[in-house]
C-alpha cells in the first residue's frame, strides 16, 4: 500500500532523542515526515511516532516541560512508541535515575517497566535478537524468529498487551499495544528489511482504516 501525499507522519520532538535515523527510515519508504513539538501539527497528523533515548525520568520531564502530555494521551490516530518511547506509553517505570520513586509515565497501556532479568547476560541487552509476533497488523508479514535490533536494560513484562516477545535471560515484551497505541522495544529503523516492513505496516495504518486489532488475549 503506497503512502498518500496528504498523509503526514509526525515524529514528536521529545527533546531527548536523536530523531534523524527514525526520520530517514520513514523517508526511505516514501513517507512525508514532520519532526515537531507543535501541538496542532501532532493532533492533525495521520499517524504519530514517539521516539526516545536515555531515562524515563528525563523523557517524561521533557514531555511535561513541552506541554505534550495531554495532547499525546488524547490522540486517536495510530501512535507508535520506539524503544524508550514504548516504555513511556505504560503506567510507570522503575528506571528511577537519581530518585527512589518510580517514574510515572503516560498510562496508556496498563503495564509497567522494570529492569530486565538477563540472568547473568550483559546489560544493556544490545544487538540482534529474534522475536515472535502475534497477528497484530503492525507485524503483518513478519515471520516468527525474525531478527531485530535491541538496545535496552529495562523491559515490559509479558501481558495481555504483548504483541511480540523476545528472550534475553527472561522472556519479555518486544512490542505492546492497546487500541491505537503501539510500542516496540527494539529499533525498527536499525533492523534492516524486517524493521522496514514493520515501519511500512505502520504507514499503512490511518484514520480511514477499521479500528486496530487488540493484542491477542
Amino acid at each position: 500500500m503506497s503512502v498518500k501525499i496528504s498523509d503526514t507522519t509526525v515524529i514528536v520532538d521529545t527533546g531527548c532523542a536523536n530523531l534523524n535515523s527514525v526520520r530517514y527510515a520513514f523517508e526511505r519508504l516514501g513517507a512525508s515526515v514532520v519532526v515537531t513539538d507543535d501541538l496542532a501539527q501532532i493532533k492533525a497528523a495521520t499517524r504519530v511516532v514517539v521516539p526516545g533515548v536515555g531515562t524515563a525520568k528525563a523523557a517524561m520531564a521533557s514531555l511535561n516541560n513541552k506541554g505534550l502530555v495531554d495532547t499525546l494521551v488524547s490522540l486517536t490516530q495510530p501512535v507508535l512508541g520506539v524503544c524508550l518511547g514504548m516504555q513511556m506509553l505504560t503506567n510507570q517505570s522503575q528506571e528511577r535515575g537519581d530518585t527512589e520513586q518510580d517514574c510515572q509515565c503516560l498510562g496508556l497501556i496498563d503495564t509497567q517497566i522494570a529492569l530486565l532479568d538477563s540472568q547473568g547476560l550483559p546489560l544493556p541487552h544490545m544487538g540482534w535478537n529474534q522475536i515472535t509476533a502475534t497477528d497484530h497488523p503492525l507485524f503483518a508479514g513478519i515471520e516468527a524468529g525474525s531478527y531485530v535490533y535491541f538496545v535496552h536494560s529495562y523491559r515490559a513484562p509479558l501481558s495481555d498487551y504483548t504483541i511480540a516477545s523476545s528472550t534475553y535471560g527472561e522472556r519479555f515484551s518486544a512490542a505492546i499495544a492497546k487500541d491505537n497505541f503501539m510500542g516496540v522495544q527494539f529499533h525498527p529503523e536499525k533492523s534492516a528489511e524486517v524493521g522496514a516492513k514493520i515501519l511500512q505496516n505502520f504507514l499503512n495504518m490511518g484514520e480511514s482504516q477499521a479500528p486496530l486489532m487488540e493484542a491477542s488475549q
